[in-house]
């Protein structure tokens, strides 16, 4: 056996804290190390040369690389070694960074825990036996979870490379809450004469499968084979046979909330979202409609001249198979209810910054005139409140929104082109103006629209007859204010839609403790998941605005193409696998696995066994854990493997 050191400095990151020259010196004592040597970076191209030239002239047949975290770069001296003609399999890290220098000050004590990390990798390494990875076939198909602009990019995206989509939206159409939205910060667009093209555009494409109104129900299988089930939610309207003539709207009697137009405003039973809906197709509200409730009317059956009508009709499960999935389920307004002091649901006149975008629409439902909900009148005086629901530990929600300083800045410009002698007031902790002209944009707002910026909280609202009176601190004057206001607007925060965990494990994704989906590495892998095959774009993983979306959206379609790429993917060898002999037909593995790794075996006569999907299975090590006889073993953390760590600690 022959076993090559390797220590590196990392520039500072390393050797600022750790004496490599003394970690090199003490590896020689090791068992069956041949050579050893420092360098300033082993990650660099130079510094990899050194790993291969090593081998080759030394014949090394193990290596040691003490550097950073392996999740980092194991793959980069794996892939050196292999290329120098050694079994990637046969190298092992020790992480004297993150493990050691970047967590201690004390040099001589960071010195020696480097050695004993060095150690225990050595004693590793000399337990290690060759592996090889499998190969599997995969689907070219792509699944796309949520329609707004980022899955919508991502669809258009991984269609142009010439793959099928399947693009799965939960609502009645495509659009997302950029829909919602009457212009777009900071060109001031029209944001729906710059998304409504993109929403046709998905329609109309051949290679594009949009599924409106459905769910993803189940996930199973893995990267370039996923199994998925899709709930065709019940819509009581043959879409085939409706032409979105809207006949049927116009005579329903059962006037509901309408979700699009944020509560502004009615809607009926049997309904469209608003008029550029892609696919223009009507659904009934089984939970409003009079039939349904109290069995009479049918009206909308009656005026249907297409016969499209269905009140048989039952949701649905569809199957599909794909190689990889885009999760884009986009975001919801944080609720601000829970700001007692704002007395939004108690004061009419208070309301939320997406209610305000539908009101300055023109398909909105006031037709873009501004008016208070309360009577109808021209506000002259509006307040804007940023950070409800960002920016705020007492609420649970530290982080910042990103898009509601320039969606204020944005509103004050439209609300002094619709109402030129009114005045915009904005509460604001910060401006956060950090993107491509943002800045500029917010200047604008203000010297040239005249818009109020008092930088300040705001500690409570009350009604005045007419008027709303806002009680705030001017922090930059160190005074208190009171503004008497005709209409109040609450910046409400970006939050996950509410069920995006209950997706994230069906997906086997990660979720922060807010519900944003987590990325796999937010610098190096900032659309990926640790999921392999598993995508992510746009708002369901961080408060973003819309041109990061769009970015976002194209990114995991890339990295959705460049996977799918090859007919063929490689599977790691890093997994379980089961000693049949051993295995008693507990299953108490297939309980614990979190990939669904584990499927049951006939043997023989009816006796049933555990036994690993490789592919699937992702070496987590729960099952090896759970296994009371023993049975199952992790490839390359054998209990030989992880002994030989121990005892080198024990030296």
């Amino acid at each position: 056996m022959r076993i090559g050191v390797f220590v590196c400095h990392c520039g500072s990151n390393i050797a600022g804290t750790v004496d490599c020259p003394r970690v090199v010196e003490a590896a020689k004592g090791f068992p069956h190390v041949l050579y050893t040597t420092d360098y300033t970076y082993l990650c660099a191209e130079s510094g990899q040369d050194l790993i291969k030239t090593a081998i080759q002239e030394y014949s090394l047949d193990r290596v040691v690389v003490s550097s950073c975290s392996p999740k980092m770069h194991e793959e980069t001296f794996r892939r050196a070694a292999r290329q120098a003609g050694l079994n990637p399999y046969l190298v092992e890290m020790a992480n004297i960074r993150e493990q050691c220098s970047w967590i201690h000050s004390d040099k001589e004590a960071a010195t020696r825990k480097a050695i004993d990390l060095v150690r225990k990798a050595v004693f590793k390494v000399s337990r290690d036996q060759e592996l090889f990875p499998s190969f599997f076939k995969v689907n070219k198909d792509v699944l796309v979870i949520g329609g707004g602009i980022a899955g919508i990019q991502a669809a258009l995206d991984a269609a142009q490379g010439g793959h099928r989509v399947t693009l799965v939206e939960k609502d009645q159409t495509i659009g997302g809450n950029m829909a919602r939205l009457d212009k777009t910060f900071p060109t001031l667009d029209c944001s729906s004469c710059i998304l409504t093209p993109r929403m046709v555009d998905v329609a109309v494409n051949e290679n594009i499968e949009l599924l409106a109104y459905h769910e993803v129900e189940e996930v199973k299988g893995y990267v370039g084979n996923f199994d998925v089930k899709i709930r065709r939610k019940a819509t009581y309207v043959d879409w085939s046979k409706c032409t979105g003539c809207e006949e049927c709207v116009g005579k329903c009697p059962a006037r509901i909330y309408d979700k699009f137009n944020q509560g502004l405003g009615r809607t009926k039973a049997i309904s469209l979202p608003f008029p550029q809906a892609v696919p223009k197709k009507v659904t009934i509200k089984k939970d409003f409609c009079h039939f349904f409730l109290k069995g009479k009317c049918r009206v909308c059956e009656k005026v249907c001249q297409f016969e499209a009508i269905n009140f048989d009709d039952q949701d649905q499960i569809i199957e599909r198979k794909v190689g990889a999935i885009v999760v884009a389920t986009g975001y919801e307004a944080f609720d601000p209810i829970a700001y007692l002091e704002y007395g939004f649901g108690k004061y009419k006149d208070v309301i939320t910054s997406l209610q305000y975008e539908r009101m300055v629409s023109a398909s909105g439902p006031t037709m873009g005139h501004i008016k208070r909900p309360s009577d109808g009148e021209e506000p002259k005086t509006i307040v804007f409140i940023s950070c409800v629901g960002s920016r705020d530990r007492a609420k649970g929600r530290s982080y910042c929104s990103v898009a509601c300083c320039m969606a204020m800045a944005k509103q004050a410009i439209l609300t002094k082109e619709h109402i030129p002698d009114s005045t915009s007031y904005l509460f604001y902790i910060d401006i956060r103006a950090g993107g491509k002209g943002y800045e500029e944009f917010v200047d604008r707002a203000r010297e040239e629209y005249g818009a109020q910026y008092v930088r300040g909280r705001v500690s409570k609202i009350y009604q005045k007859g007419k008027k709303l009176v806002v009680k705030g601190t001017d922090t930059l004057l160190g005074m208190p204010i009171e503004i008497e206001a005709d209409l109040v607007v609450l910046a409400v925060g970006i939050a996950p839609p509410q069920d995006a965990p209950e997706l994230a494990q069906k997906l086997n994704i990660s979720y922060d403790q807010y519900g944003f989906f987590v990325e796999s590495h937010p610098k190096l892998r900032p659309v990926e998941t640790n999921t392999t095959g598993v995508f992510l774009a746009g708002a369901c993983q961080a408060p973003m605005d819309i041109p990061a979306s769009v970015a976002q959206g194209s990114a995991a379609a890339a990295k959705a193409l460049g996977l799918l790429a090859n007919d063929e993917l490689e599977a790691s060898p890093l997994v379980a696998s089961v000693e049949i002999k051993r295995c008693v037909g507990c299953f108490k593995c297939e309980a614990v696995c979190p990939f669904s790794a584990i499927q049951r075996q006939e043997l023989r006569d009816g006796i049933m066994v555990s036994n690993v999907i490789s592919t699937v299975c992702k070496g987590c090590g729960l099952c090896g854990v759970a296994c009371p006889t023993g049975a199952i073993k992790i490839n390359g953390f054998t209990d030989e493997q992880i002994l030989a760590e121990m005892e080198a600690l024990l030296l």
